[in-house]
């Protein structure tokens, strides 16, 4: 057994930077490198490549890269795992077979499948499963319909001889745990291990995003023109260290690994994966060095006997348009023009025969539209028009796309853009669904021939219905001092996403004299109050104590969710920089501490 195993993250998304494979392979360190490529609404997509032409249906650029960087994984004995086989991972294993031949290298390559229950589709409607959030059944005709596979099957893979393994749909973080349970032989019921090695996985799964990347103190990073991605060193005990290429500029600090820590995590001490559920409360980072920042404190519990899987739907389309409006009054005149462009439309629409339409939504950009009732600029000069539109009709909308360049010469003055007209594109509907495990077999093959996947004992899995997760109670108020107002920014860091119509925002004390600060006045419902232009229908609140954080998570707040929100910020990306802006009361003599940042202009 290996005493650390080494993994790199090369790829947080389909279209993630070519230039971080030679960056971690130059590195040295790496004894496996993960490809993560499926975001939720990649499935629709790749499905439909696939109905197309049956060799389609999977990431071809990821696929690309590592068939280039093919004889120098061979030469450094770098393994590799990828979700990019999407819905068709043996057409993608094929390819990367035949970029192997090409390069003279041969190696094994494992696919692994059974995730696509788009075949089960009228057998599980007809027992009865429904939506996870809104009680429906499942949809007549889903473009797509995917559960999320855990890691076991990886490590089956890897036990195999496997060089390559190419997934469709798994938990991203099962990439990492996949080659953890593989050298350390961890066991099923090695909970805390699996979520430690769990947590490795999500803090590489998106890549950069732990080595700088979405940094809510952004100038302390070196640049994103060499961006650095991120290794995990990771122990037998599941202990481990993040880091990134020396002669990058990726940054390795607290704060890196804490605002990745909280991203998109729902319940802290419940975060649900195929292979276990997950306990991150008290899970504990210190920087040991010069960006290498140690992670340990994750504990697990029994898994659930259901896996997630997502639908898509076929929901309409969607057209966004945007043009440019400059000079006095640019606001008032870029919002009537708007109006004046969406009721045109609505009278074209009329004429022609046409339902009306079923979403409609104007953004000025630049008059801080997204912020409701916290915006402050009105007087900008310059701003960009958005309006975006969805209806049942792609036609409809191709009418009102050749309609508005007219308004170039009956609107407003200062009015400018270029380019080709926008075109309608499918709008992608995201259901949820808990569907039991033994509906889920994976199969895995390496090099064509079928291997043993050790699933998940059905005996060992537990139901998790209730919030585990708790809130701090609101500290009593202390003796009356001088107090100063400022901007939860400088008291706090955080980072926000969604999770399907949820947004979530975690929060984090710069120091531990802020932490009472925050309990007290960054209450669920403030955030609720200062937040109401989300919509949210209501807003949780849990504490992580061991990094002096909260997580918010606001339920439907993100209008249907990311796939189909009209919204300029879909997926809520930019909540926790609103949030940061909200007023916080904190006693004069904290201004001393060093860990307030100076207040800059804009904040």
């Amino acid at each position: 057994m290996k005493p650390t195993v080494t993994i790199g993250g090369a790829a947080g998304m389909w279209g993630d930077s070519y230039l971080a494979t030679p960056q971690l392979l130059a590195d040295g360190r790496c004894n496996y490198l993960i490809y993560e490529g499926l975001a939720e609404i990649t499935m629709g997509v790749l499905t439909k490549a696939r109905l197309k032409d049956p060799t389609q249906g999977y990431a071809r650029d990821i696929i690309a890269v590592i068939g280039s960087n093919i004889a120098a994984f061979r030469e450094r004995k770098v393994r590799v795992i990828t979700n990019a086989g999407g819905i068709n991972p043996q057409a993608a294993a094929e390819a990367l077979r035949v970029l192997a031949d090409k390069a003279g290298v041969k190696l094994s390559v494992a696919t692994v499948v059974g995730d696509d229950l788009l075949a089960q589709a009228d057998t599980l409607r007809s027992s009865g499963l429904t939506e996870m959030s809104h009680g429906t059944p499942i949809p007549p005709s889903p473009v797509s319909f995917n559960a999320y596979l855990g890691a076991r099957p990886i490590a089956a893979a890897l036990a195999a001889g496997a060089d390559i393994v190419i997934t469709g749909r798994c938990a991203d973080s099962a990439l990492v745990l996949g080659p953890l349970i593989h050298e350390f032989g961890w066991k099923h019921e090695d909970y805390d291990q699996l979520s430690a090695g769990s947590l490795a996985g999500h803090l590489l799964e998106c890549g950069p995003q732990s080595t700088g990347g979405l940094l809510t103190d952004w100038r302390a990073t070196g640049s994103w023109a060499n961006s650095g991605y991120p290794i995990a060193e990771v122990a037998a005990d599941g202990s481990f260290v993040i880091t990134t290429p020396s002669g990058s500029d990726g940054l390795v600090d607290p704060r890196t690994v804490t605002e990745q820590l909280v991203y998109e995590i729902g319940d802290p001490a419940a975060y649900l994966l195929p292979d276990v559920v997950c306990d991150w409360t008290q899970v504990r980072v210190s920087e040991i060095a010069p960006n290498r920042v140690e992670v340990r404190g994750a504990r697990g519990t029994a898994p659930t006997p259901t896996l997630k899987a997502c639908a898509q739907v076929l929901d309409g389309y969607r057209l966004n348009i945007l043009f440019f409006l400059g000079g006095r009054e640019a606001v008032p005149k870029a919002r009537r023009v708007a109006a004046d462009l969406v009721a045109r439309g609505r009278t074209l629409l009329a004429a022609k025969g046409f339902a009306g339409f079923r979403g409609e939504r104007i953004e000025i950009i630049g008059a801080e539209d997204t912020y409701g009732a916290n915006a402050r600029r009105q007087d900008a000069r310059e701003v960009m028009v958005r309006i975006a539109l969805h209806h049942d009709d792609a036609k409809a909308l191709g009418s009102f796309s050749r309609e508005f360049p007219s308004m170039g010469l009956s609107g407003p003055p200062g009015m400018g853009g270029g380019g080709a007209l926008p075109q309608p594109s499918p709008v992608m509907r995201l259901e949820s669904f808990l569907v039991s495990r033994e509906r889920v077999p994976a199969t895995v093959e390496v090099d064509g021939k079928p291997v043993a996947a050790a699933d998940v004992p059905a005996q060992i899995c537990k139901p998790c219905t209730a919030r585990r997760g708790i809130d701090a109670p609101i500290p009593p108020a202390g003796p009356e001092q001088a107090m100063v107002e400022v901007p939860l920014i400088a008291i706090a860091h955080g980072r926000s996403g969604d999770k399907g119509n949820d947004s979530n925002i975690g929060i984090i004390a710069r120091d531990a004299a802020f932490e009472p600060i925050i309990h007290a006045q960054l209450t669920a419902a403030r955030v609720a109050e200062y937040l109401a232009h989300f919509g949210a229908t209501r807003v949780e609140r849990f504490v992580l104590p061991g990094i002096r954080a909260v997580n918010f998570v606001l339920r439907e707040s993100l209008a249907a969710n990311g796939t189909i929100s009209l919204r300029i910020d879909p997926q809520g990306k930019a909540a926790a920089q609103q949030l940061l802006d909200m007023p916080i009361r904190i006693p004069t003599q904290l201004l001393a501490l060093a860990s307030i940042e100076s207040d800059r202009p804009g904040r």
